[in-house]
């Protein structure tokens, strides 16, 4: 019953608005409501042509070869003890010039002490050289090398003095590789030269194992 009476009052109301707006001789006066349009600018979101280009560039350019990967370094040494001792290192530093071939330069010091003779002989050598390397295989090497050593030299007198001997060696060696950039050294060496004076009186071989850090 309550839905029956509200439809009823809607309806009079609905009539008695309709019968008012209808009233002969009296003007009617409608506002317009004017609705503001709103403006929706469009977003352009700009498009990173620029990022493809540049990365393109990239992959283009050939990725430069750092100078550290041309040099390498290592060195070698000797120790031995008894009646004859001797304690000796070698460092060197070498410049790859092309991809198979290298430059380097080294400095020698050795101490000695001779018990067989009494007095015994004791004393100190040193010296400088310049090598060239050229990788024959991926692991087989020519090596030639100039010396110059400053030893310390005993006479049948027992008397002493110091000399620089020239040294010209010429060979080759293996190396293997033990961990990355790094690898293991073995090489056998003649001096061509045989100077009078030197300490090695006879043509025999120098053999030399060291490391090396980039060769």
């Amino acid at each position: 019953m309550k839905t029956i009476y509200l439809l009823f009052a809607l309806i009079f109301i609905a009539y008695a608005g309709f019968a008012q707006d209808t009233i002969p001789g009296q003007v009617i006066r409608v506002d317009t409501v004017k609705i503001q349009q709103v403006r929706v600018d469009t977003v352009y979101v700009p498009q990173k042509t620029a990022q493809p280009q540049a990365q393109q560039t990239n992959e283009n350019q050939q990725p430069e070869e750092n100078v550290n990967d041309k040099v390498y370094f290592g060195g070698y040494g000797n120790f031995s003890i008894g009646k004859y001792t001797s304690i000796g290192f070698e460092p060197l530093i070498a410049y790859k010039l092309l991809p198979r071939f290298s430059v380097g330069a080294k400095i020698s010091y050795e101490y000695f002490k001779n018990k067989n003779y009494t007095p015994k002989k004791e004393g100190s050598n040193y010296g400088v050289g310049a090598f060239s390397r050229l990788l024959v295989t991926r692991r087989i090497y020519a090596h030639v090398e100039f010396s110059e050593m400053n030893y310390k030299l005993y006479n049948d007198a027992g008397d002493k003095n110091r000399q620089w001997i020239s040294f010209l060696y010429v060979g080759g060696g293996y190396s293997l590789p033990i961990s990355k950039g790094v690898s293991l050294n073995a090489e056998v060496l003649w001096d061509v030269l045989q100077n009078d004076d030197s300490p090695y009186k006879t043509v025999e071989p120098f053999f030399n194992v060291g490391i090396a850090v980039g060769f």
